[in-house]
Protein backbone atom coordinates (compact mmCIF):
# COMPACT_ATOMS: atom_id res chain seq x y z
CA UNK A 1 0.00 0.00 0.00
CA UNK A 2 1.16 3.53 -0.75
CA UNK A 3 2.64 5.04 2.43
CA UNK A 4 4.61 7.96 1.04
CA UNK A 5 4.76 9.61 -2.35
CA UNK A 6 8.30 8.43 -3.01
CA UNK A 7 6.79 4.92 -3.13
CA UNK A 8 5.27 5.93 -6.47
CA UNK A 9 8.74 5.99 -8.00
CA UNK A 10 9.40 2.40 -6.99
CA UNK A 11 5.94 1.30 -8.11
CA UNK A 12 6.62 2.79 -11.55
CA UNK A 13 9.93 0.93 -11.77
CA UNK A 14 8.30 -2.39 -10.83
CA UNK A 15 6.04 -2.37 -13.90
CA UNK A 16 7.00 -2.45 -17.54
CA UNK A 17 8.33 1.07 -18.07
CA UNK A 18 5.67 3.43 -19.38
CA UNK A 19 6.20 5.70 -22.36
CA UNK A 20 5.32 9.36 -21.82
CA UNK A 21 4.69 11.68 -24.75
CA UNK A 22 5.20 15.38 -24.11
CA UNK A 23 2.95 17.51 -26.32
CA UNK A 24 4.49 20.79 -27.57
CA UNK A 25 7.72 19.81 -25.87
CA UNK A 26 9.49 23.13 -26.55
CA UNK A 27 8.94 24.19 -22.93
CA UNK A 28 11.78 24.51 -20.41
CA UNK A 29 9.75 23.55 -17.33
CA UNK A 30 8.15 20.50 -18.89
CA UNK A 31 11.40 19.38 -20.51
CA UNK A 32 13.21 19.62 -17.20
CA UNK A 33 10.51 17.48 -15.57
CA UNK A 34 10.61 14.68 -18.14
CA UNK A 35 14.42 14.65 -18.21
CA UNK A 36 14.36 14.28 -14.43
CA UNK A 37 11.81 11.46 -14.67
CA UNK A 38 13.87 9.69 -17.31
CA UNK A 39 17.06 10.00 -15.27
CA UNK A 40 15.17 8.49 -12.31
CA UNK A 41 14.22 5.52 -14.53
CA UNK A 42 10.50 6.23 -14.22
CA UNK A 43 9.46 6.69 -17.88
CA UNK A 44 10.70 6.55 -21.43
CA UNK A 45 10.03 9.81 -23.26
CA UNK A 46 8.78 10.97 -26.66
CA UNK A 47 9.05 14.68 -27.43
CA UNK A 48 6.59 16.14 -29.93
CA UNK A 49 7.20 19.78 -30.79
CA UNK A 50 9.55 22.26 -32.38
CA UNK A 51 12.75 20.21 -32.45
CA UNK A 52 15.02 23.19 -33.09
CA UNK A 53 13.66 24.95 -30.00
CA UNK A 54 13.77 21.74 -27.97
CA UNK A 55 17.45 21.26 -28.75
CA UNK A 56 18.20 24.90 -27.99
CA UNK A 57 16.51 24.65 -24.57
CA UNK A 58 18.30 21.40 -23.78
CA UNK A 59 21.69 22.78 -24.78
CA UNK A 60 21.15 25.92 -22.69
CA UNK A 61 20.11 23.95 -19.59
CA UNK A 62 22.33 20.88 -19.97
CA UNK A 63 19.45 18.46 -20.50
CA UNK A 64 20.49 15.10 -21.95
CA UNK A 65 17.80 13.87 -24.36
CA UNK A 66 20.00 11.50 -26.36
CA UNK A 67 17.72 8.56 -25.48
CA UNK A 68 14.46 10.34 -26.34
CA UNK A 69 12.37 9.93 -29.47
CA UNK A 70 11.84 13.31 -31.18
CA UNK A 71 8.98 14.19 -33.52
CA UNK A 72 9.15 17.59 -35.20
CA UNK A 73 5.82 19.44 -35.12
CA UNK A 74 6.09 23.20 -34.47
CA UNK A 75 2.32 23.77 -34.47
CA UNK A 76 1.02 23.35 -30.91
CA UNK A 77 -2.45 22.07 -31.81
CA UNK A 78 -1.02 19.52 -34.23
CA UNK A 79 1.53 18.49 -31.60
CA UNK A 80 -1.32 17.87 -29.16
CA UNK A 81 -3.17 15.84 -31.80
CA UNK A 82 -0.12 13.70 -32.60
CA UNK A 83 0.60 13.13 -28.91
CA UNK A 84 -2.95 12.04 -28.06
CA UNK A 85 -3.12 9.79 -31.11
CA UNK A 86 0.06 8.04 -29.98
CA UNK A 87 -1.60 7.21 -26.67
CA UNK A 88 -4.90 6.27 -28.32
CA UNK A 89 -3.04 3.92 -30.67
CA UNK A 90 -1.12 2.37 -27.71
CA UNK A 91 2.21 3.71 -28.95
CA UNK A 92 2.53 5.61 -25.66
CA UNK A 93 0.94 5.33 -22.21
CA UNK A 94 0.84 8.85 -20.78
CA UNK A 95 0.32 12.29 -22.31
CA UNK A 96 1.78 15.41 -20.70
CA UNK A 97 1.19 19.09 -21.44
CA UNK A 98 4.09 21.18 -22.69
CA UNK A 99 4.04 24.64 -24.27
CA UNK A 100 0.34 24.84 -25.12
CA UNK A 101 -2.89 25.77 -23.40
CA UNK A 102 -4.76 23.23 -21.33
CA UNK A 103 -7.81 23.75 -23.55
CA UNK A 104 -5.81 22.81 -26.65
CA UNK A 105 -4.64 19.55 -25.10
CA UNK A 106 -8.08 18.69 -23.74
CA UNK A 107 -9.68 19.37 -27.12
CA UNK A 108 -7.46 16.63 -28.53
CA UNK A 109 -8.09 14.34 -25.56
CA UNK A 110 -11.87 14.69 -26.03
CA UNK A 111 -11.86 14.15 -29.80
CA UNK A 112 -14.66 11.68 -30.57
CA UNK A 113 -12.72 9.78 -33.24
CA UNK A 114 -9.26 9.26 -31.77
CA UNK A 115 -9.32 10.89 -28.34
CA UNK A 116 -9.15 9.34 -24.90
CA UNK A 117 -12.78 9.51 -23.82
CA UNK A 118 -13.96 6.94 -21.25
CA UNK A 119 -17.53 8.09 -20.65
CA UNK A 120 -16.71 9.83 -17.36
CA UNK A 121 -15.86 13.47 -16.74
CA UNK A 122 -12.20 14.39 -16.74
CA UNK A 123 -11.21 15.31 -13.20
CA UNK A 124 -8.17 16.21 -11.14
CA UNK A 125 -6.80 13.89 -8.46
CA UNK A 126 -4.08 15.08 -6.09
CA UNK A 127 -2.32 12.99 -3.48
CA UNK A 128 -0.68 14.63 -0.49
CA UNK A 129 1.90 13.49 2.01
CA UNK A 130 1.26 15.68 5.07
CA UNK A 131 3.39 15.28 8.19
CA UNK A 132 0.39 15.81 10.47
CA UNK A 133 -1.73 13.08 8.82
CA UNK A 134 -1.19 9.37 9.29
CA UNK A 135 -1.39 8.36 5.62
CA UNK A 136 -1.54 9.64 2.06
CA UNK A 137 -4.60 11.83 1.51
CA UNK A 138 -6.33 12.29 -1.82
CA UNK A 139 -8.20 15.43 -2.90
CA UNK A 140 -10.59 15.96 -5.80
CA UNK A 141 -11.33 18.12 -7.84
CA UNK A 142 -9.00 21.09 -7.57
CA UNK A 143 -8.44 21.94 -11.24
CA UNK A 144 -11.02 20.75 -13.75
CA UNK A 145 -14.70 20.91 -12.79
CA UNK A 146 -15.83 24.33 -11.56
CA UNK A 147 -19.16 23.51 -9.89
CA UNK A 148 -20.06 19.85 -10.42
CA UNK A 149 -23.65 18.79 -9.84
CA UNK A 150 -24.58 15.49 -8.17
CA UNK A 151 -24.07 13.52 -11.38
CA UNK A 152 -20.70 15.18 -11.86
CA UNK A 153 -19.63 14.33 -8.32
CA UNK A 154 -20.51 10.69 -8.93
CA UNK A 155 -18.19 10.69 -11.95
CA UNK A 156 -15.44 12.50 -10.04
CA UNK A 157 -15.59 10.01 -7.16
CA UNK A 158 -15.56 7.05 -9.55
CA UNK A 159 -12.50 8.44 -11.32
CA UNK A 160 -10.56 8.96 -8.10
CA UNK A 161 -11.57 5.65 -6.53
CA UNK A 162 -10.70 3.66 -9.64
CA UNK A 163 -7.27 5.29 -9.82
CA UNK A 164 -6.54 4.84 -6.12
CA UNK A 165 -7.49 1.17 -6.38
CA UNK A 166 -4.91 0.80 -9.16
CA UNK A 167 -2.37 2.11 -6.65
CA UNK A 168 -3.25 -0.70 -4.25
CA UNK A 169 -5.91 0.88 -2.03
CA UNK A 170 -8.64 -1.74 -2.27
CA UNK A 171 -11.55 0.18 -0.75
CA UNK A 172 -10.87 3.91 -0.31
CA UNK A 173 -12.67 5.81 2.43
CA UNK A 174 -14.26 8.84 0.83
CA UNK A 175 -15.29 11.92 2.82
CA UNK A 176 -17.66 14.29 0.99
CA UNK A 177 -17.07 17.71 2.49
CA UNK A 178 -19.42 20.42 3.64
CA UNK A 179 -19.12 23.13 6.28
CA UNK A 180 -21.26 21.01 8.58
CA UNK A 181 -21.68 17.35 9.46
CA UNK A 182 -25.49 17.49 9.53
CA UNK A 183 -27.89 17.64 6.61
CA UNK A 184 -29.13 21.18 5.99
CA UNK A 185 -31.68 21.66 3.21
CA UNK A 186 -30.34 25.19 2.66
CA UNK A 187 -26.81 23.90 1.96
CA UNK A 188 -26.43 22.16 -1.40
CA UNK A 189 -23.12 20.65 -0.35
CA UNK A 190 -24.66 18.86 2.63
CA UNK A 191 -27.64 17.58 0.65
CA UNK A 192 -25.48 16.20 -2.19
CA UNK A 193 -23.00 14.70 0.30
CA UNK A 194 -25.83 12.84 1.98
CA UNK A 195 -27.13 11.61 -1.37
CA UNK A 196 -23.67 10.36 -2.37
CA UNK A 197 -23.31 8.54 0.94
CA UNK A 198 -26.68 6.84 0.44
CA UNK A 199 -25.81 5.96 -3.15
CA UNK A 200 -22.70 4.17 -1.90
CA UNK A 201 -24.81 2.28 0.65
CA UNK A 202 -27.06 1.14 -2.21
CA UNK A 203 -24.13 0.03 -4.37
CA UNK A 204 -24.40 2.86 -6.87
CA UNK A 205 -20.85 3.86 -5.94
CA UNK A 206 -18.84 0.67 -5.64
CA UNK A 207 -15.43 -0.32 -4.27
CA UNK A 208 -15.40 2.50 -1.72
CA UNK A 209 -16.92 3.65 1.55
CA UNK A 210 -18.53 7.07 1.26
CA UNK A 211 -19.70 9.28 4.11
CA UNK A 212 -20.95 12.83 4.21
CA UNK A 213 -21.61 15.52 4.89
CA UNK A 214 -18.41 15.82 6.90
CA UNK A 215 -16.64 19.04 7.79
CA UNK A 216 -12.93 18.85 7.00
CA UNK A 217 -11.89 18.48 10.64
CA UNK A 218 -14.21 15.50 11.06
CA UNK A 219 -12.87 13.89 7.89
CA UNK A 220 -9.24 13.91 9.01
CA UNK A 221 -9.32 14.11 12.83
CA UNK A 222 -10.51 11.16 14.90
CA UNK A 223 -10.51 13.39 17.99
CA UNK A 224 -12.76 15.94 16.33
CA UNK A 225 -15.15 13.24 15.13
CA UNK A 226 -15.39 11.74 18.63
CA UNK A 227 -16.00 15.13 20.23
CA UNK A 228 -18.95 15.63 17.88
CA UNK A 229 -20.11 12.05 18.45
CA UNK A 230 -19.90 11.16 14.77
CA UNK A 231 -20.24 7.42 14.20
CA UNK A 232 -18.43 6.73 10.93
CA UNK A 233 -15.72 4.46 9.54
CA UNK A 234 -14.59 7.35 7.32
CA UNK A 235 -14.42 10.18 9.89
CA UNK A 236 -10.85 10.73 11.07
CA UNK A 237 -9.49 8.20 8.59
CA UNK A 238 -10.38 9.50 5.11
CA UNK A 239 -8.32 8.39 2.12
CA UNK A 240 -10.02 10.87 -0.22
CA UNK A 241 -11.80 14.16 0.38
CA UNK A 242 -14.29 15.45 -2.17
CA UNK A 243 -14.99 19.18 -2.24
CA UNK A 244 -18.23 20.83 -3.31
CA UNK A 245 -16.59 23.00 -5.96
CA UNK A 246 -13.29 23.97 -7.51
CA UNK A 247 -12.88 27.07 -5.33
CA UNK A 248 -12.94 25.03 -2.11
CA UNK A 249 -10.75 22.25 -3.51
CA UNK A 250 -8.18 24.62 -4.97
CA UNK A 251 -7.89 26.58 -1.71
CA UNK A 252 -7.44 23.36 0.24
CA UNK A 253 -4.87 22.10 -2.29
CA UNK A 254 -2.76 25.24 -1.98
CA UNK A 255 -3.16 25.36 1.79
CA UNK A 256 -1.67 21.88 2.01
CA UNK A 257 1.33 22.96 -0.05
CA UNK A 258 2.01 26.46 1.23
CA UNK A 259 0.94 26.19 4.89
CA UNK A 260 1.36 22.47 5.68
CA UNK A 261 4.43 22.08 3.40
CA UNK A 262 2.89 18.91 2.01
CA UNK A 263 4.45 16.83 -0.73
CA UNK A 264 2.15 16.45 -3.71
CA UNK A 265 1.48 14.41 -6.84
CA UNK A 266 -1.40 15.12 -9.23
CA UNK A 267 -2.85 13.72 -12.43
CA UNK A 268 -5.93 14.17 -14.61
CA UNK A 269 -8.09 11.05 -14.46
CA UNK A 270 -11.26 9.93 -16.22
CA UNK A 271 -9.66 9.42 -19.63
CA UNK A 272 -8.45 6.07 -20.93
CA UNK A 273 -4.89 7.06 -19.98
CA UNK A 274 -3.37 9.38 -17.37
CA UNK A 275 -2.79 13.03 -18.28
CA UNK A 276 -0.06 15.08 -16.59
CA UNK A 277 -0.71 18.83 -16.33
CA UNK A 278 2.00 20.35 -14.19
CA UNK A 279 2.12 24.05 -13.32
CA UNK A 280 5.12 26.32 -13.63
CA UNK A 281 4.63 27.02 -9.91
CA UNK A 282 4.97 23.32 -9.04
CA UNK A 283 8.22 22.29 -7.40
CA UNK A 284 10.56 19.89 -9.21
CA UNK A 285 9.58 17.26 -6.64
CA UNK A 286 5.87 17.72 -7.37
CA UNK A 287 6.47 17.43 -11.12
CA UNK A 288 8.51 14.25 -10.64
CA UNK A 289 5.93 12.79 -8.26
CA UNK A 290 3.13 13.61 -10.71
CA UNK A 291 4.87 11.79 -13.55
CA UNK A 292 5.50 8.86 -11.21
CA UNK A 293 1.81 8.86 -10.23
CA UNK A 294 0.88 8.55 -13.90
CA UNK A 295 3.43 5.76 -14.42
CA UNK A 296 2.73 3.78 -11.23
CA UNK A 297 -0.45 2.04 -12.38
CA UNK A 298 -0.70 -1.14 -14.43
Amino acid sequence: MLKKLSDLHEMARQHKKKKLVLAAAHDQNALGAVVNASENNIVDVVLVGNVAQIKEICQKNGYNISGFELIDEPDNDKAAELSVKMVSEKKADIVMKGHLSTSSLLKAVLNKEWGLRSGELLSHLALFEVDSYHKILGLTDAAMNIAPDLKGKVSIIKNAVNYMRKLGLEKPKVAVLSAVETINPDMKSSMEAAALSRMADRGQLSNCIVDGPLAFDNAVSEKSAKLKNIQSTVAGDADLVVCDDLDAANALYKSFIYFAKAKCAAVIVGATAPIVLTSRADSDETKLNSIALAAAIN
